[in-house]
């Protein structure tokens, strides 16, 4: 039995949109993970960039379980000396850019390297129910209906 590898000839990418009003954040971002990198696929290769291109709104309804939305912090340094900052995800959701609290929990979730980097770029985050994508004809993924404990009602 000889081992498959997919050719970019049978890379088959489709448009997904993913509402995550009312969603944990982990379990979001690893669905959303595995989508990009084209787990989902029997066709797995994990040299070629298989996956689909997401559409997720609503990020800014995305829900935190525990204490994390309040507790957490999220460190980071501009550079400069005695330059750390820090924010809790409630400042971030809150803020201009609430997407970037989804986007950075799926880019970890990915493997490092230019292949990841470049699947990054298949997704695409918005913090209202409007997206511009209405033209790709995307299907939508029901992520609360896959599992119970992937909704929280707060």
């Amino acid at each position: 039995m000889k081992t498959y590898s997919a050719r970019l000839v049978d890379v088959d990418k489709r448009w997904v949109l993913i509402d995550a009003d009312g969603i944990v954040l982990g379990r979001l971002a690893s669905i959303i993970a595995a989508r990009l990198r084209g787990k989902h696929k029997p066709t797995f290769t994990p040299s070629m960039d298989m996956g689909d291109n997401v559409i997720v709104i609503n990020a800014d309804k995305v829900q935190l379980t525990g204490k994390k939305r309040t507790d957490r912090v999220h460190f980071w340094h501009t550079g400069y000396p005695g330059g750390i900052k820090s924010r809790t995800p409630s400042q971030i959701l809150s803020g201009t850019h609430p997407e970037r609290l989804l986007t950075q929990a799926v880019r970890r979730m990915l493997p490092g390297g230019p292949l990841s980097r470049r699947q990054l770029t298949n997704l695409r985050v918005y913090a209202g129910s409007e997206h511009p994508h209405a033209a790709q004809k995307p299907k939508v993924l029901d992520v609360k209906s896959m599992n119970p404990k992937n909704t929280r009602s707060e």
